[in-house]
């Protein structure tokens, strides 16, 4: 897709580049998924998580199904972060109520020189197929957000072999042996930069890099073996397609602590988890980002009436003026009620305009 193609509502766009905007836009993380009963449907359907994600017309289908409930402000793709590591050969595979395991896990130095930065457009050629299908049907309605996992936070699954809590083989790891686990990040970050690169040449607007587990190191081990990887994929990114600039949207979880170092990544925003006072951040990074987040997801188990305050506490939090999207300080659960979420986005709608008078 060369040429650019006027879209309907920009305020993502405008404000992830610190732009005025009429409301706060809203998009939120895991906006498709088990909470809404069309998707569980098309996911039955489709046979097994992966398999959905590989069949562009279903991996379409569900992307668009929250817009056609909420009035949201983008759509993301809908994909998984560990599609690199599966194109690497790892036999990702997934266990009901255990998440996703690999048959290879990689914890020794032989096992990380085997790697390879795999084809974006050849290995991973559904995501691609996926995008650009996504970006057709949503004909201008609203920007596309692909996105990657960062390299720690794949690194910290390829080597444990699954979800952890105590990181404790990817951590030994990092002490133990550093150089190799340099070689896997610089390998991992240089195929995220060809992913994230194909996403944009195939239709993605907005792209955001998921550090889940960064908020696990230490401030010199996430400087050295997080922040450093997601500034070399920053500056190797496609910052300009279709006539428009492409944001990056950097997200470290519970990283809160590291917002200074986070802005001179060369990225357009930052993403808040719940844990990180919005009106702190701005103050911290000033005009340098705009800035993504907080509402704590449990906060869609209380009342509408809960909701809407915490909404308006949020807003008034971040203050008037551009350069705030509002989003979930993490993924939706799938327990939530979607009757919730219209509270939500209706009570967005309803205050954030104030913020964005004169």
């Amino acid at each position: 897709m060369s040429e650019r193609m006027e879209l309907e509502n920009d305020r993502l766009l405008r404000a992830l580049a610190r732009q005025p905007v009429d409301r706060t836009p809203v998009w939120m993380m895991r906006q498709a998924g088990r909470y809404l009963p069309e998707y569980r449907e098309v996911r039955a359907q489709a046979g097994s998580f992966m398999d959905l994600c590989r069949d562009r017309d279903r991996a379409c289908e569900v992307t668009l199904q929250p817009l056609e409930r909420y009035p949201l402000d983008a759509a993301i793709l809908f994909s998984d972060i560990l599609t690199i590591p599966d194109a690497m050969g790892l036999g990702l595979y997934f266990e009901t109520g255990e998440g996703p395991k690999f048959r290879k896990p990689v914890r020794t130095p032989e096992a990380v020189e085997a790697l390879s930065v795999p084809d974006a457009e050849r290995d991973l050629d559904y995501v691609m197929n996926a995008v650009a299908t996504i970006r057709r049907e949503l004909n201008g309605r609203v920007p596309l957000i692909g996105f990657s996992g960062s390299p720690w936070t794949l690194a910290t699954y390829m080597v444990e072999g699954a979800s952890s809590k105590d990181f404790r083989h990817v951590k030994a790891m990092l002490y133990d042996t550093p150089d190799t686990m340099h070689r896997l990040l610089d390998l991992l970050a240089r195929a995220v930069t060809d992913y994230l690169n194909a996403q944009i040449r195939a239709g993605a607007q907005v792209v955001q890099i998921f550090d889940t587990w960064g908020g696990a190191l230490s401030t010199p081990a996430y400087e050295a073996f997080s922040l450093r990887y997601m500034k070399q994929i920053v500056d190797g990114l496609i910052r300009e397609r279709e006539g428009r600039r492409v944001p990056v949207i950097l997200f470290t979880k519970n990283g809160g602590q590291w917002l200074e170092a986070q802005a001179d990544s060369g990225a357009d925003a930052l993403g808040l988890d719940w844990s990180t006072e919005l009106s702190g951040a701005r103050a911290r990074v000033g005009q340098r980002v705009a800035l993504q987040g907080n509402l704590d997801p449990n906060v869609l188990f209380a009342h509408p009436r809960a909701i809407r305050d915490e909404v308006a506490r949020i807003l008034a939090s971040y203050g008037s003026g551009p350069g705030h999207v509002f989003n979930l300080g993490h993924g939706i659960s799938q327990f939530t009620d979607p009757e919730r979420v219209t509270a939500f986005v209706e009570a967005l709608h309803e205050l954030s305009p104030a913020y964005h008078q004169g």
